[in-house]
């Protein structure tokens, strides 16, 4: 938050709990096609959320309502038309492309409702990816990748590749790559939406297993109201506020 003189403000407390990331006043337009015979869309209108330290809040809604764009501006992957996001005393529209990046590696972890692993590599090459980016080693980053490979219970598959590894491991895998940064915050992109019942379960259980074990904040989008229900909060993104 910004004062009168331009300085910032410490972000508000909730129930004991520091807040971690804020979204205030939150608009996103999308300008027309031209020729589709349409306006401009208005995703959302002066969306407001609090996330603490800690927490996992689900975001639940019809397909359409903008959740994954939401989770964009959250990351730092697109800019808001109007509002901030706030991620302590970090403004987001304030960054640079190279602060949004470096904000994404070391603050964040993401993880999509895809897994967009590279197939030329291995498992624990692909999880060692964010590290070599950032500068580390080869031998330092494969290492941690391993560590974060018996992390999601994967250990024994470190030298497969994608294309070797079923679905539900595919997204362990991208789940390590999250987290190999060690990040305060993760999101989560309906990352249980492209498996079946008995391994989305897994994989939404070794999340909540991470999250607490980690001391992870999480916010997930999901279409899965089970799940959403075993998160500390759920809120419904609708008409372009959360509820």
């Amino acid at each position: 938050m910004v004062d009168e003189g331009g300085s910032l403000e410490p972000l508000p407390r909730g129930g004991g709990q520091a807040v971690v990331m804020r979204a205030v006043g939150l608009t996103k337009l999308y300008a027309a096609v031209a020729g589709d015979g349409r306006g401009d869309v208005e995703l959302f209108r002066g969306l407001e959320l609090v996330v603490h330290t800690g927490e996992m809040v689900a975001i639940v809604g019809e397909s359409g309502a903008g959740k994954s764009s939401l989770l964009h501006l959250l990351a730092a992957l697109d800019r808001p038309t109007g509002g901030e996001v706030w991620f302590g005393q970090e403004r987001l529209s304030g960054f640079t492309e190279r602060d949004a990046a470096e904000f994404r590696n070391r603050k964040v972890g993401y993880v999509w409702q895809f897994h967009y692993l590279l197939p030329e590599f291995t498992a624990v090459e692909n999880v060692a990816m964010p590290l070599l980016a950032r500068g580390m080693g080869r031998a330092a980053a494969l290492e941690r990748a391993r560590v974060w490979l018996g992390e999601v219970g994967l250990a024994d598959r470190a030298e497969h590749r994608s294309g070797e590894l079923s679905g539900g491991e595919q997204q362990r895998v991208s789940l390590a790559r999250a987290l190999v940064t060690e990040p305060q915050m993760l999101l989560a992109d309906e990352p249980t939406g492209d498996l079946d019942g008995k391994t989305a379960e897994v994989v939404f259980g070794l999340i909540q297993k991470l999250h607490r074990e980690h001391g992870l904040t999480s916010v997930l989008v999901t279409h899965n109201l089970e799940f959403a229900g075993r998160c500390d909060r759920m809120l419904r993104l609708r008409d372009g506020k959360l509820v």
